[in-house]
Protein backbone atom coordinates (compact mmCIF):
# COMPACT_ATOMS: atom_id res chain seq x y z
CA UNK A 1 0.00 0.00 0.00
CA UNK A 2 1.24 3.82 -0.82
CA UNK A 3 2.75 5.76 1.76
CA UNK A 4 0.80 8.72 1.73
CA UNK A 5 2.41 11.03 4.19
CA UNK A 6 4.24 12.98 1.42
CA UNK A 7 0.62 13.51 -0.37
CA UNK A 8 2.60 12.37 -3.64
CA UNK A 9 1.39 8.89 -4.94
CA UNK A 10 3.85 6.70 -7.41
CA UNK A 11 2.48 4.38 -9.44
CA UNK A 12 2.31 2.74 -13.16
CA UNK A 13 -0.80 3.24 -15.04
CA UNK A 14 -3.25 0.26 -15.72
CA UNK A 15 -6.03 1.89 -17.95
CA UNK A 16 -9.55 0.78 -18.27
CA UNK A 17 -12.62 2.21 -20.52
CA UNK A 18 -15.79 4.00 -19.47
CA UNK A 19 -18.65 3.02 -17.74
CA UNK A 20 -16.88 0.23 -15.82
CA UNK A 21 -19.31 -0.65 -13.18
CA UNK A 22 -18.85 -2.05 -9.41
CA UNK A 23 -20.06 -5.38 -11.03
CA UNK A 24 -16.95 -5.45 -13.30
CA UNK A 25 -14.44 -6.06 -10.25
CA UNK A 26 -16.60 -7.17 -7.34
CA UNK A 27 -18.81 -9.56 -9.57
CA UNK A 28 -22.08 -9.98 -7.75
CA UNK A 29 -21.90 -13.85 -9.18
CA UNK A 30 -18.49 -14.32 -6.09
CA UNK A 31 -20.85 -13.36 -3.61
CA UNK A 32 -21.14 -14.61 -1.32
CA UNK A 33 -19.39 -17.96 -1.02
CA UNK A 34 -15.86 -16.87 -2.47
CA UNK A 35 -13.38 -15.14 -0.37
CA UNK A 36 -11.89 -11.02 -1.65
CA UNK A 37 -8.43 -12.83 -3.09
CA UNK A 38 -10.26 -15.20 -5.59
CA UNK A 39 -12.46 -12.35 -6.20
CA UNK A 40 -9.93 -9.81 -6.67
CA UNK A 41 -7.82 -12.57 -9.04
CA UNK A 42 -11.17 -11.95 -11.58
CA UNK A 43 -11.36 -8.21 -11.39
CA UNK A 44 -12.36 -6.28 -14.36
CA UNK A 45 -12.21 -10.04 -16.89
CA UNK A 46 -15.24 -9.14 -18.40
CA UNK A 47 -13.66 -5.68 -20.05
CA UNK A 48 -10.41 -6.23 -20.08
CA UNK A 49 -8.87 -9.94 -20.06
CA UNK A 50 -6.03 -11.10 -17.74
CA UNK A 51 -6.07 -7.30 -16.32
CA UNK A 52 -6.22 -8.73 -12.96
CA UNK A 53 -2.92 -10.87 -13.70
CA UNK A 54 -0.98 -7.88 -15.30
CA UNK A 55 -1.79 -5.73 -12.23
CA UNK A 56 0.82 -4.95 -9.82
CA UNK A 57 0.61 -3.84 -6.23
CA UNK A 58 0.82 0.30 -6.45
CA UNK A 59 -0.16 0.58 -9.88
CA UNK A 60 -2.68 3.34 -10.57
CA UNK A 61 -6.05 2.58 -12.54
CA UNK A 62 -6.28 5.32 -15.26
CA UNK A 63 -10.29 4.49 -16.08
CA UNK A 64 -13.02 6.64 -18.66
CA UNK A 65 -15.88 8.57 -17.60
CA UNK A 66 -18.33 6.79 -14.89
CA UNK A 67 -16.20 4.15 -13.08
CA UNK A 68 -17.80 1.92 -10.21
CA UNK A 69 -20.97 2.96 -11.27
CA UNK A 70 -23.98 1.43 -10.50
CA UNK A 71 -23.70 -0.19 -6.95
CA UNK A 72 -23.02 0.93 -3.14
CA UNK A 73 -21.27 -1.97 -1.93
CA UNK A 74 -17.95 -1.46 -0.62
CA UNK A 75 -16.70 -4.73 -1.46
CA UNK A 76 -15.72 -2.98 -4.68
CA UNK A 77 -13.44 -1.09 -2.95
CA UNK A 78 -11.86 -3.62 -0.50
CA UNK A 79 -10.87 -5.73 -3.74
CA UNK A 80 -9.25 -3.47 -5.08
CA UNK A 81 -7.46 -2.92 -2.35
CA UNK A 82 -6.53 -6.05 -2.15
CA UNK A 83 -4.77 -6.06 -5.68
CA UNK A 84 -2.82 -3.67 -4.20
CA UNK A 85 -4.45 -0.14 -6.60
CA UNK A 86 -2.85 2.54 -4.78
CA UNK A 87 -5.17 5.17 -6.52
CA UNK A 88 -7.99 5.55 -9.17
CA UNK A 89 -8.67 8.71 -12.00
CA UNK A 90 -10.53 9.30 -14.21
CA UNK A 91 -12.78 12.08 -15.72
CA UNK A 92 -15.99 10.98 -13.09
CA UNK A 93 -16.96 8.59 -11.10
CA UNK A 94 -20.23 6.85 -9.31
CA UNK A 95 -20.69 8.98 -6.13
CA UNK A 96 -21.42 6.12 -4.18
CA UNK A 97 -17.97 4.37 -4.96
CA UNK A 98 -16.16 7.78 -5.00
CA UNK A 99 -16.91 8.28 -0.95
CA UNK A 100 -16.78 4.41 -0.47
CA UNK A 101 -13.15 5.09 -1.82
CA UNK A 102 -12.30 7.54 0.69
CA UNK A 103 -13.89 6.18 3.44
CA UNK A 104 -11.69 2.84 2.85
CA UNK A 105 -8.83 4.75 2.20
CA UNK A 106 -8.15 4.72 -1.49
CA UNK A 107 -7.39 7.96 -3.25
CA UNK A 108 -9.78 8.51 -6.69
CA UNK A 109 -9.30 11.67 -8.72
CA UNK A 110 -11.31 13.51 -11.23
CA UNK A 111 -9.16 14.24 -13.86
CA UNK A 112 -8.85 14.11 -17.52
CA UNK A 113 -7.35 10.94 -18.55
CA UNK A 114 -7.10 11.56 -22.10
CA UNK A 115 -3.74 10.33 -23.82
CA UNK A 116 -2.43 8.26 -20.69
CA UNK A 117 -1.30 4.85 -21.82
CA UNK A 118 -0.54 1.44 -20.45
CA UNK A 119 2.28 1.58 -18.31
CA UNK A 120 3.04 5.21 -18.31
CA UNK A 121 4.66 6.13 -14.75
CA UNK A 122 2.39 8.69 -12.93
CA UNK A 123 2.84 11.10 -10.03
CA UNK A 124 -0.26 12.28 -8.44
CA UNK A 125 0.62 15.35 -6.22
CA UNK A 126 -2.16 15.64 -3.91
CA UNK A 127 -1.52 19.02 -2.10
CA UNK A 128 0.24 20.65 -5.20
CA UNK A 129 -3.51 19.20 -7.14
CA UNK A 130 -1.12 18.33 -10.23
CA UNK A 131 -0.83 14.97 -12.23
CA UNK A 132 2.79 13.96 -14.34
CA UNK A 133 2.30 11.54 -16.54
CA UNK A 134 5.65 9.59 -18.24
CA UNK A 135 7.73 12.45 -15.91
CA UNK A 136 6.47 15.22 -18.52
CA UNK A 137 3.11 15.97 -19.47
CA UNK A 138 0.99 17.40 -16.37
CA UNK A 139 -2.84 18.03 -15.88
CA UNK A 140 -4.15 19.57 -13.28
CA UNK A 141 -6.04 17.54 -10.08
CA UNK A 142 -9.18 18.66 -8.11
CA UNK A 143 -8.33 20.45 -5.17
CA UNK A 144 -8.38 17.84 -2.35
CA UNK A 145 -9.49 18.93 1.27
CA UNK A 146 -6.94 18.24 4.01
CA UNK A 147 -9.45 16.71 5.84
CA UNK A 148 -9.40 14.31 3.12
CA UNK A 149 -5.97 13.74 2.63
CA UNK A 150 -5.95 13.10 6.37
CA UNK A 151 -8.22 10.48 6.10
CA UNK A 152 -6.28 8.58 3.47
CA UNK A 153 -2.86 8.67 5.29
CA UNK A 154 -4.37 7.12 8.28
CA UNK A 155 -6.00 4.42 5.89
CA UNK A 156 -9.73 5.34 5.78
CA UNK A 157 -12.64 6.72 7.98
CA UNK A 158 -12.58 4.48 10.91
CA UNK A 159 -8.93 4.05 11.78
CA UNK A 160 -8.95 8.33 11.07
CA UNK A 161 -11.71 8.55 14.05
CA UNK A 162 -10.13 5.74 16.16
CA UNK A 163 -6.92 8.19 15.95
CA UNK A 164 -8.90 11.38 15.69
CA UNK A 165 -11.85 10.75 17.70
CA UNK A 166 -13.49 14.79 17.39
CA UNK A 167 -12.20 15.44 13.97
CA UNK A 168 -8.89 17.10 15.03
CA UNK A 169 -6.94 17.35 12.10
CA UNK A 170 -3.02 16.60 12.88
CA UNK A 171 -0.57 19.89 12.40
Amino acid sequence: MSDYSSDAIRGCAFVLGDDVNTDLNCSGKYLPGKDEAYIAAQAFEAVCPGFAARFTPGGVIVAGKHFGINSSREQAVHILRRMGVAAIVAPSFGRQFFRNAINNGLPVLECDTSGISEGDALVLDLSGQVLTVAGAAKRPLPAMPAAIRAILREGGLIPFLAKYPNWELPA
